[in-house]
């Protein structure tokens, strides 16, 4: 009896432990992949990220793929979607880094205001632009999302870019690429249901 209890009880434990195991990897959040590819095998990439390691990520059978290409200020109008990279002030305004244009088919990805990684302290902030004002070093943009909105101030130094829709014939060994959320898997891989790519050599800059 002692036996059966002792063999009962050790067959607990390692089920406990599969299922933590299990459960932390289930709330591991999702990761923000920048890099460049190095090779492509169907759905399966191989990225060298900016950090310099060396990651396998699996694109979902239907991942949309998006170009990111160079934009200007006279894109930016009130009434489109965008992403802004920003700095925060002292005053608590922001100053961008970079704006991403995003399609009509985008509109509601991210919304709201949140910390970023590009760089310490960096912000990013999704939403409709509300209004455009000139300002003394650009223009002034009035950003509105579901929980608030944000005064954010372009300058001569911001990358401006935009969103395209794009095909995996794209994706090719060489092209820059950012991935917002990449979920890992059992066996230490990654999975994406969306991917970005630098069209023509651009890095995409969020």
């Amino acid at each position: 009896m002692r036996d059966v209890f002792a063999f009962v009880s050790r067959a607990v434990v390692v089920c406990l432990m599969v299922f933590a195991a299990g459960y932390s990897l289930a709330q591991e959040p999702p990761k923000r992949i920048r890099g460049a590819i190095e090779a492509v095998d169907g759905n399966n990439l191989t990225i060298k990220t900016r950090e310099g390691s060396v990651v396998k990520v699996v694109l979902k059978e239907k991942a949309p793929v998006v170009a990111v290409v160079t934009a200007s200020l006279k894109d930016i109008k009130p009434g489109i979607y965008a992403g802004i990279t920003g700095m925060p002030r002292a005053d608590g305004s922001q100053r961008a880094v970079e704006v991403h244009i995003f399609p009509e088919s985008m509109r509601g990805v991210g919304d709201g205001h949140r910390p970023w990684d590009l760089v310490p302290e960096s912000t990013m902030t999704n939403g409709n632009i509300e209004q455009q004002v000139a300002s003394v070093e650009g223009q002034t943009l009035k950003v509105k999302y579901k929980d608030g909105e944000k005064s954010i101030e372009i300058t001569p130094k911001t990358q401006i870019v935009a969103f395209q829709p794009s095909s995996r014939d794209e994706l090719k060994p060489g092209a820059k690429i950012f991935i917002a959320a990449a979920t890992k898997l059992p066996d230490g891989n990654y999975e994406a249901a969306r991917i970005a790519y630098g069209k023509d050599g651009l890095t995409p800059p969020m």
